[in-house]
């Protein structure tokens, strides 16, 4: 933490020095933040800047399989270290498109403060030219919610911020403006008041641009062994994840690790908002630490570049994904395998290689249900699609048996007792009509804002509802929404391959 001036009124005229009195059109009473690192983490002059980022983008990744891009995850030191992997994230952006904000989340390097300060004084400069706030949002924001501030020292010397600007600069040939956010929050509790406030402005009109490095100061071997672990939980879209993922590697005893992920607070302000929403699919796209660029492997940094995106909408109905019956009865073994070994020795066994098929290693979404005497014992699921289906089935399992909050965990003496059922899903598919909704064939999920619920479709048939008790009974019991909540939340459907060990 900074340790307070002797001599604040220095402090002043340092500050006063950093924000030059240049007001655009719009205000004659602004004050634009000038760049403090141009000259140290990227260069001063235009043309050499201009150079540089041509250089980094030609060396950069592009991979463009994806749609509408929401988010991207980029690291904030000096170019020469990580400007590659930046320009890789910012690559994927289309250039052409006009965003209505684009929210710049930094996290402060220099001061701690409750919630997270935004920048509402006037522009920021770059050695680029000018780079246009949202003053009207940003003061809007910062007056309508206690978490939001002003707080000048949060943007005086801060890095990370600034250096996102350049490459927006080089590569968006649209105007924009940004709403500049540097958060001091050390609190879960502060980050989700942030997200919840943002969560109306993530949507296709906006892009929000994370700043982040990961790993500070093991060797270059370790950090890559640090940085997988980080990266694989951002792309698992889990704030429970990445917060074990950062306490796993604080245990894992690598020397001189300092932090895995610098700026975590904003990292979990965008996970916050994506976890819940099915239609998000992230992307790694890049990644390299200092020792890369450096000869000095024994101290370095981690930087990764992550997009969230949209995921593409697909037409798929159950007969265009099939499981045969050994693939079904191969799923149920490696399901109760794996719940019988999670609950003798808490580990997840390794899967017999034979029993998979290039099926079962399809990226698919699925939920594992179990029943007791013909009762509900437990049942959990992800939509996500974002790793195997065999894998899913295993962490699913393990969930439904020792995860469901509605049951105790299961005990090792019941599992005989216990019919296993799988459901294989197929892509979410938004609707505008629920009649749109088929019973017994789709499944529903309901999602407004942070709340969110599904029955799958045999619930329909389970239970005999009419539509209306389908949704009305989801939208209050799953969603938290109540009984009509669902007339103005996105209802999404899907269809669910489903089989059991007694069909």
């Amino acid at each position: 933490m900074m340790k307070s001036p002797k001599f604040p009124y220095l402090l002043l005229i340092l500050l006063f020095m950093v924000f030059s009195v240049e007001c655009s059109s719009q205000s004659t009473d602004c004050i634009d933040r000038d760049p403090v690192v141009a000259g140290s983490f990227y260069p001063e002059n235009q043309e050499q800047l201009k150079g540089y980022l041509e250089s980094l983008f030609a060396q950069s990744e592009f991979i463009k399989t994806y749609n509408d891009v929401l988010a991207v995850i980029v690291p904030h030191a000096g170019y020469v270290y990580s400007g590659k992997i930046a320009a890789s994230g910012y690559n994927q952006i289309d250039p052409d498109k006009e965003y209505d904000n684009i929210f710049i989340i930094a996290t402060s390097h220099r001061k701690v403060f409750k919630g997270a300060s935004i920048y509402n004084q006037g522009d920021y400069n770059t050695p680029l030219g000018k780079v246009k706030v949202n003053r009207e949002l940003a003061t809007k924001l910062i007056n309508e919610n206690e978490i939001f501030v002003f707080d000048p020292e949060a943007h005086s010397d801060e890095h990370s911020l600034e250096v996102q600007l350049p490459f927006l600069q080089y590569k968006m040939n649209k105007d924009f403006r940004i709403i500049p956010i540097v958060t001091g929050a050390q609190t879960l509790g502060e980050i989700k008041e942030i997200s919840e406030v943002l969560v109306p402005y993530f949507n296709n009109k906006s892009l929000f641009i994370i700043s982040s490095d990961f790993s500070h100061y093991p060797n270059s071997g370790d950090a890559q062994i640090a940085d997988k672990n980080t990266g694989d939980a951002i792309l698992s879209n889990s704030v429970v994840n990445v917060i074990n993922a950062i306490n796993y590697n604080g245990s894992a005893n690598y020397e001189n690790l300092v932090t895995s992920l610098c700026g975590w607070p904003a990292v979990i302000t965008l996970l916050n908002i994506t976890e819940k929403d099915p239609g998000i699919q992230t992307i790694h796209i890049d990644y390299q630490n200092s020792g890369d660029v450096s000869e000095d492997k024994s101290r370095v940094v981690g930087y990764h570049s992550i997009v969230f995106a949209k995921k593409k909408e697909q037409n798929m109905s159950k007969n265009q994904f099939i499981l045969t019956d050994t693939e079904k009865e191969n799923l149920l073994q490696i399901a109760r395998t794996t719940i019988k070994e999670y609950l003798e020795n808490g580990k997840v066994p390794a899967v017999d290689n034979s029993l998979l098929t290039k099926t079962l290693e399809t990226k698919c979404g699925a939920f594992v249900t179990l029943h007791k005497n013909g009762q509900l014992r437990g049942c959990i699921g992800r939509f996500v699609a974002d790793e195997s289906l065999y894998y899913i089935v295993q962490k699913m399992a393990v969930a439904a048996a020792t995860e469901d909050i509605r049951f105790p965990m299961v005990e090792i003496e019941e599992l005989s007792e216990i019919n296993l059922e799988i459901s294989v899903l197929t892509p979410l598919k938004k609707i505008e009509s629920i009649d749109e909704i088929e019973m017994g064939r789709h499944g529903i999920y309901i999602k407004k804002g942070f709340s969110s619920g599904t029955f799958l479709p045999q619930v329909a048939l389970e239970t005999g509802w009419t539509k209306e008790e389908f949704l009305g009974y989801c939208s209050k019991n799953k969603a938290g929404l109540g009984w009509t909540g669902w007339n103005d939340a996105d209802i999404y459907i899907y269809e669910a391959l489903i089989f059991a060990e007694k069909e």
